[in-house]
């Protein structure tokens, strides 16, 4: 990428960086979370449902303020952390957080619905020859769904690089350690002749999200023809 300037190219790292870090990091609580709405039956199943989704509801400025003031540095959560030595706030780390809940409910949903499409009697079976349900659901379950998996991970990846308003709000806008793309295309725009390095980050996010929901149909489509057995 030589057409990007180093500025530009080190927020297009710092975007990776937070984004890997993000989907990585919420992938194995999100399969838990979906598989626990499409097959599990609880009370305050609504509930958790409302507050996973919650993020795609509320103005991402309130979900960055809601992380401020519970993992800021005299927040209850961020208080604990100081102590271990781990800081979140005003980090990339921070970003990341932030950029992970923002994109948990999109991997969720994606995730769900490739759990929902298998057949449950498929597990049942298995279940009745002597199995656990966590080895049903590592030979059986997992094998089915991973085109829904790889499908939500590609879009939380997405929503992560191009999150903004919970990320600066949570951790600023500071270059080399919190300027993700997103921050980077906002700042270019307040400065006088930034247009042009604004416009080349754009078409990185725009080829970025297109690639992304391009693969993540693929693998849905995948999920359909895997299901049906065609």
């Amino acid at each position: 990428m030589d057409w990007l300037g180093p500025e530009e190219w080190q927020a297009v790292r710092l975007s990776l960086r937070v984004s890997i870090w993000a989907t990585l990091c919420s992938l194995p609580l999100g399969i838990l979370t979906a598989y626990a709405l499409a097959r599990w039956r609880f009370p305050g199943k609504a509930l958790v449902n409302g507050l996973v989704h919650l993020p795609l509801i509320l103005p991402p400025v309130v979900t960055g303020y809601v992380l401020l003031l519970g993992f800021g540095t005299q927040g209850p959560f961020g208080a604990v952390l100081s102590q271990l030595g781990i800081t979140v706030a005003f980090r990339w780390t921070g970003a990341a957080l932030a950029a992970a809940i923002m994109a948990f409910p999109l991997m969720v949903r994606a995730i769900r619905l490739a759990i929902a499409a298998v057949d449950p009697k498929l597990e049942e079976a298995a279940a009745t020859l002597g199995a656990s349900r966590p080895w049903v659901f590592v030979t059986i379950t997992l094998p089915l769904i991973l085109p829904g998996v790889l499908a939500g991970a590609i879009l939380a990846f997405a929503k992560a690089m191009g999150e903004f308003g919970a990320t600066i709000t949570f951790v600023s806008n500071i270059p080399g350690q919190t300027r993700t793309v997103p921050s980077a295309i906002y700042a270019f725009l307040q400065v006088p002749g930034g247009e042009t390095a604004a416009l080349r980050l754009v078409l990185v996010s725009v080829a970025v999200a297109m690639g992304a929901l391009l693969a993540s149909e693929v693998l849905a489509r995948r999920v359909e023809r895997t299901v049906r057995g065609t």
